[in-house]
């Protein structure tokens, strides 16, 4: 038994090695690039000790000192804060900071390359701060790494363009009303603000930390350094050959580039993905990779995710516990792991099944689907419908029927295009796999009659059915027959128009229950009408 187990290992290490070998082969599609340029101009913050700091800097930096507190020196460069307000953004090669209140004889500027702050508690919070902006204490140490990073800040330096947005399919608001922040609360670089119906990335703040790909529900926002194709073809790849070359339970781990030291003896049995950041690989990627083959998915945490690139993720690992759990899985095939629990965790938690075929795409709902339909054809005890939690980017709509007038203002806002009307008919059709719980339908309803229900539909053949909501019998124009609203529409009409002054007489009210055409007709032919549009009181 010893030396059959032996033996397995040895060759789970061949296949491995050989899986690793052909990964390393594959060049990773070109990104665009964003650029800085840096002269080494450096506002240094502090007291009275940044005057000392900046002889550190003399001969390779041009320094201003941004005095919080204490006396000036007429020889140096200062700006005093003089109790006025410091705010400071922008990025290496582009930073600006004012000082005061616009418009008032205080207010002052300056624009810098590189930013050495030496306040005790840093002037941007970010958890991570735009490159050229460098906090340090004053001990040694920390000095002398702060001078090494500003030195090797100067000249022109380009970074990949991490990711790609599609304003069109962005849930974040329509019409005014705000939906989906998902990515917006997970930028750990804050390079993310809201628009009015849109969001807008600062390339230059980005990072490329991905997690606002992974949390995005509609994939409006796609990390391209590599593509998701890319990355899923990889993923395919590795498993296949490592299957090829006879290597059994293969587990797949995703480690950030920069972990990759910390990364203690890897079992036999274990692929690595090294990745920019762990933050970037999904939901999608995650369910993919468990249905090319991989019989444990694991994310390697080094110790360097940001709080906010937590949460954002563990929503995620959430959803896909739940997923795997209704689909009849063990909600642990995907998972956080340490270098402690390493070995312990390379088991297989998903039985061997055959490997999914489909090439990568960079549809992020379609290769969710893809995968999810794999893993519940080949699952002895699938749940038709799997209950989620809020938060999740699958679910249902509830209607009240009672309270919906299908005034359709809910049609006009999705921005998935999951519910919309039906045809000409007084009906409201919902197309399930497009929902993605941004609840701005339920915002824009003016009867509140829409709940969000989290859920999935597994069932392929389930998923493909669109629903009805909502329907009514059409009312028909009491002139020309023509069926032109819902019996419900009209009766909120009358009751918001009780009591104003042009539908006073039965005439008037009766205009309420006609088409547009005829109720242009009905006007010019009625005197008492003519003659109340140029004589009506002025109304406020």
């Amino acid at each position: 038994m010893t030396t059959t187990t032996t033996t397995q290992t040895e060759i789970n290490r061949q296949a491995r090695a050989k899986a690793q070998a052909m990964l390393e082969g594959i060049a990773v599609k070109p990104t665009g690039q964003v650029e800085y340029r840096s002269r080494g101009h450096v506002a240094v913050i502090g007291g009275p000790e940044a005057l000392e700091v900046v002889t550190r800097l003399h001969g390779t930096h041009k320094t201003t000192i941004v005095l919080l507190h204490g006396a000036e020196e007429p020889s140096v460069a200062i700006i005093p804060l003089a109790d006025r307000r410091l705010v400071l953004d922008g990025y290496l090669g582009n930073f600006h900071l004012s000082f005061g209140e616009v418009g008032k004889p205080n207010y002052e500027t300056l624009s810098v390359d590189l930013v050495l702050d030496l306040s005790e508690t840093p002037i941007l919070s970010v958890p991570l701060p735009p490159p050229g902006y460098v906090h340090a204490t004053l001990d040694e140490d920390s000095l002398s790494q702060a001078q090494m990073q500003l030195s090797a800040m100067i000249g022109s330096f380009t970074k990949p363009r991490y990711f790609d947005y599609d304003a069109s399919i962005c849930a974040h608001g329509r019409a005014g009303q705000v939906g989906c922040n998902r990515c917006i609360e997970a930028c750990p670089a804050e390079a993310i603000t809201a628009l009015v119906e849109s969001i807008e990335v600062n390339p230059h703040l980005c990072q490329g930390g991905g997690v606002c790909a992974s949390v995005c529900p509609s994939g409006a926002i796609r990390y391209v350094y590599p593509t998701a194709s890319d990355m899923l073809d990889r993923i395919r790849n590795i498993l296949q050959v490592y299957r090829q070359h006879d290597g059994q339970q293969p587990i797949l781990a995703f480690v950030a580039e920069a972990d990759m030291e910390s990364l203690p003896p890897i079992p036999s049995n274990m692929l690595t993905m090294v990745v920019e950041e762990v933050a970037s690989i999904g939901l999608e990627v995650w369910l993919a990779s468990l249905s090319y083959g991989a019989q444990r998915v694991l994310l390697f945490d080094g110790g360097n995710i940001a709080l906010r690139v937590r949460d954002g993720l563990e929503t995620q690992l959430h959803t896909a516990a739940e997923v795997l759990r209704g689909l009849g899985y063990r909600e642990d095939a995907v998972a956080w792991i340490n270098g402690a629990g390493l070995s312990a965790a390379c088991v297989d938690s998903v039985p061997n099944m055959p490997a999914a075929t489909f090439a990568g795409l960079n549809d992020k709902r379609r290769v969710a689907f893809m995968a999810m339909d794999h893993l519940f054809s080949h699952s002895p005890a699938p749940q038709d419908i799997i209950p989620l939690s809020s938060g999740a980017a699958f679910g249902h709509l509830a209607v009240d029927s009672q309270a919906c007038t299908l005034c359709m203002s809910c049609t006009s806002v999705c921005p998935t295009h999951a519910v919309f009307a039906g045809n000409d008919l007084p009906r409201l059709v919902f197309n399930e796999p497009q929902c993605v719980q941004c609840g701005i339908c339920a915002a824009a309803c003016p009867e509140q009659a829409i709940t969000l229900q989290p859920r999935l539909l597994a069932d392929p053949e389930l998923r493909q059915r669109h629903v009805t909501l909502h329907e009514e019998p059409a009312l028909c124009c009491v002139s020309c027959g023509k069926p032109f609203a819902t019996q419900s529409v009209v009766n909120t009409m009358l009751a918001k128009l009780e009591g104003h002054w042009m539908f006073q007489n039965e005439r008037a009210k009766r205009r309420l229950l006609m088409c547009e055409d005829c109720r242009v007709v009905d006007i010019v032919q009625d005197p008492d009408a003519m003659q109340q549009g140029y004589t009506a009181p002025h109304r406020q």
